[in-house]
């Protein structure tokens, strides 16, 4: 790199720079992407495997709301997909932090000319893109399944919105455990807190099913929320019990993001802050 790039420039303040950083970590981070091509196949192959599992070999054993056979429950449950897969990304967020963290690279990042602020949120534009890329192929997958959204130009936007809005938050959580973790061994480990997380939703089946405490559990999980108010924006069914939580469910899915990113993303810069130079 020239040292050129690193003398200050007239009339760019630190705003330019945090950008300019922010955008030069997303660019190595895509970067890596490319040369590791066999994480970028499992992370975007794995929902597509998910969604062919549970559509067509579990598909036929459920039961939709209001009834019907199985092409009605994949109406149900696509979103519920979208849902999962949005938020087992932030296993990915925290391995990609610890595997740097363990490799020097945040130390090294840390010591160099370059906005502190720039490494936790190119991770965060990164995992958006990610995440973006992954929901085209799962939503281009679900349509050559039969799948539909029948809410129209505006319903569907705001929908893929909120499931976008939903890994924001999530990729702070994923930062900080990254940030907390020792290494990315215990980062795979992750996947005991993600697995429950979405099994005690309303992903798969309506809380209603539920005995009542754990439906109870299932309905204000911040996951269901999202569930639901996509499956109302996509015109899918949704089978509310007729709860506030339910009801409510389109606030909620805005709410409940902007309450974990208050709480995970300082707890994310302060660790990040703690770490020894």
């Amino acid at each position: 790199m020239s040292t050129d790039t690193l003398e200050p420039v007239a009339g760019r303040g630190r705003a330019y720079w945090a950008i300019a950083d922010c955008w030069n970590v997303v660019r190595r981070q895509l970067t890596y992407y490319q040369r590791k091509p066999v994480l970028i196949a499992w992370q975007l192959g794995f929902p597509i495997l998910s969604v062919l599992l549970y559509g067509y070999v579990f598909g036929g054993a459920m039961k939709p709301p209001g009834g019907g056979g199985a092409a009605d429950y994949r109406d149900f449950l696509m979103p519920g997909m979208f849902v999962m897969t949005m938020a087992f990304g932030f296993i990915n967020t925290a391995t990609a932090v610890v595997t740097d963290a363990d490799k020097g690279v945040i130390d090294r990042f840390r010591s160099m000319p370059m906005a502190p602020s720039a490494v936790v949120t190119g991770r965060g534009v990164t995992d958006l893109i990610v995440a973006w890329a992954e929901l085209t192929i799962l939503a281009t997958t679900a349509f050559a399944m039969g799948w539909r959204s029948d809410g129209g130009f505006l319903g569907t936007v705001a929908g893929f919105a909120l499931l976008l809005l939903l890994r924001y938050c999530l990729t702070w959580v994923g930062i900080w455990l990254g940030l907390l973790v020792p290494n990315p061994e215990a980062a795979g480990g992750l996947f005991a807190v993600a697995f429950p997380l979405t099994m005690i939703s309303s992903v798969f089946v309506q809380p209603g099913t539920m005995p009542d405490w754990l439906g109870t559990l299932a309905a204000w999980n911040p996951i269901s929320s999202t569930a639901a108010a996509t499956r109302e924006l996509f015109g899918n069914p949704v089978g509310g019990d007729g709860s506030w939580i339910q009801e409510n469910a389109v606030l909620m899915a805005v709410v409940w993001p902007l309450v974990i990113t208050a709480v995970f993303l300082p707890l994310a810069v302060r660790r990040f802050q703690r770490l020894s130079r």
